[in-house]
């Protein structure tokens, strides 16, 4: 087999960066010259990550063939600077699924159909296809959640069936925890020990050992780990927390991660990390900007119990940095909950918070929940002229904001949430209607990259400084064309549209009326990259510190 495989597995615990070492990995591959594709595996049994509660799961990326994944899949194209393909991601839906689909259709000629050996064999089929239609060197395999899940066992039974055939060409890395507990002061290495024979017990012997803790890991540890876990010391890596997460593929390097990678897989360079050269300097600028511009997230998918998390809007999060980044300002980013901002009682001065923030983003979402307490703080930022920019359902409710206190139209609402309303500004796409009436909500929306013609002299051409882009959508509803011309008639410029002419696909006022109020159909947080950021977000942050100023 001339092609490598890298399985990355995490132990302990989940949420211990097994994707940022993934992606890690990868950008420090890609520097010495190899040619690397980053895989996902997501074990449960939904065919994609579409249907999945955001506060529950997270962000769901959508790559440009318009599969729905995990938000992994968005730190890999991050990091690669590069996008990935419908190939690089798995589910155990989407294994399970075919294989009783070729079941049904005889295609395993009568024989009975077991996990073993037709799972096991499918999934390998997949992560060999990856490699093929990538044309990689190298195959990085993020397996999702902890050893010890009931979940992923079949893929990592995968993975330990390819080394056994090819053992030269297969390694093996766990990311692991290393507790401190506070009353003890000490690192404690017995947990990590477990996962490691956790994962011996399905007879995989680990490689590599990432030891992610709150700090650095001394020799003493490392020794104690090297012993217990059958492991040379130099192959157990220390993953310390860090302020940012650009510094881990250069953390990594100093202990010497990539070329220990290639001699586990018996490669030799190709060249040395000149590839890493602009990614030290974007780093590098990460940690030493200090003036500050303060962006407010108007969302609602922030609350779990009793912990306020940010995961739903991760890419938005991202895009919202580089752009700061490439404009030597460090990104303060707040998180509003919409719901706050609802209700006949809620207080004026309650809005003169929003003044403080230097600009405003509404992301996507669906529902109902939250939606008249972000009207309300769209309106309040158009009037007050700060900074707006709306994502998806944030342009929607736009238009909606627009027609209710300009138009006067004050039933105006969109089909999602009032399909009866007198004014439907918004309404559900034509071949989405018997999609839903199918029950079909699994993969149907409008879904991937498509393009958009733009109109010059906007805010949007000048930001692009082109008249045809593509950009990545997910959602079901749309500006009622209906209403397009009242709109533009109050002041609306439908500055984007699909080539037909039938699709607004970006709202904005013209920079005389509003310093940037503008509104994208689709989601251009899947775009932006640490080296490359996104124009829409650079142009929104330049707005907000002339507000700022």
């Amino acid at each position: 087999m001339d092609h490598k495989y890298i399985f990355v597995t995490g132990g302990v615990m989940s949420g211990v960066g097994k994707g940022i070492a993934t992606s890690s990995i990868g950008a420090l591959l890609q520097a010495k010259g190899f040619s690397v594709n980053l895989l996902k595996v997501d074990p449960y049994l939904n065919v994609d990550a579409g249907t999945m509660n955001p506060t529950e799961h997270g962000e769901t990326f959508v790559l440009n063939s318009g599969l729905e994944t995990d938000q992994d899949m968005g730190n890999y194209e991050r990091f690669l600077n590069r996008d990935l393909t419908h190939d690089d991601y798995i589910t155990s839906g989407m294994v399970y699924q075919h294989v009783i689909s070729a079941e049904r259709t005889l295609k395993y000629g009568g024989h009975c159909v077991e996990a073993i050996p037709h799972i096991r064999d499918e999934i390998i089929r997949r992560f060999e296809h990856s490699a093929k239609t990538n044309k990689s060197d190298i195959t990085v395999v993020e397996i999702g959640g902890t050893v010890g899940d009931y979940q992923n066992i079949m893929f990592i039974e995968a993975a330990r069936t390819m080394k056994v055939y090819h053992p030269h060409d297969v390694a093996f890395v766990m990311v692991s925890y290393m507790p401190v507990p506070k009353k003890l002061g000490e690192m404690k290495s017995k947990p990590t020990q477990n996962a490691i024979r956790q994962l011996n017990s399905y007879g995989v012997n680990t490689d590599i050992i990432i030891a992610r803790s709150e700090m650095p890991m001394d020799h003493k540890r490392k020794e104690k780990i090297a012993i217990s876990c059958s492991v040379p010391v130099d192959q157990v890596i220390s993953a310390p927390d860090i302020e940012s997460v650009f510094d881990v593929p250069l953390n990594f390097e100093k202990d010497n991660l990539g070329n220990i990678l290639l001699k586990v897989l018996n490669l030799r360079h190709k060249k040395e990390n000149t590839g890493m050269a602009e990614w030290e300097v974007f780093a590098q600028k990460v940690k030493i900007v200090k003036k500050p511009v303060h962006i407010a997230i108007v969302g609602k998918y922030f609350n779990t119990g009793d912990f306020v998390l940010t995961d739903a809007y991760v890419s938005v999060l991202e895009a919202i940095k580089y752009s700061a980044y490439k404009l030597g300002y460090k990104p303060v980013i707040h998180t509003v909950n919409a719901r706050d901002f609802e209700g006949e009682k809620i207080k004026k001065n309650k809005f003169q918070e929003l003044k403080k923030f230097d600009g405003i983003i509404v992301p996507g979402g669906f529902g109902e929940s939250g939606i008249e307490g972000k009207l309300a703080v769209i309106r309040y930022a158009r009037e007050k002229k700060i900074p707006y920019f709306g994502l998806c359902y944030g342009m929607q409710l736009m238009v909606i904001e627009y027609a209710r206190n300009v138009l006067n139209l004050k039933d105006a609402n969109t089909a999602e949430i009032n399909p009866q309303s007198s004014a439907l500004v918004i309404d559900i796409m034509l071949d989405q209607k018997r999609k839903l009436a199918e029950g079909n909500y699994g993969g149907s929306m409008r879904l991937g990259s498509y393009e958009a013609i733009l109109k010059k002299g906007t805010v949007a051409f000048e930001a692009y400084n082109k008249e045809s882009i593509f950009e990545r959508h997910r959602h079901r509803y749309e500006v009622n064309t209906d209403y397009v011309e009242k709109l533009t008639s109050a002041g609306m410029v439908f500055s984007g549209r699909s080539p037909d002419g039938k699709l607004m696909e970006i709202a904005e006022l013209p920079k005389k009326v509003h310093p940037f109020f503008l509104g994208t159909q689709f989601h251009p947080e899947f775009l932006a990259r640490p080296l490359n950021p996104h124009p829409l977000f650079t142009a929104f942050l330049k707005a907000s510190l002339k507000k700022k100023k």
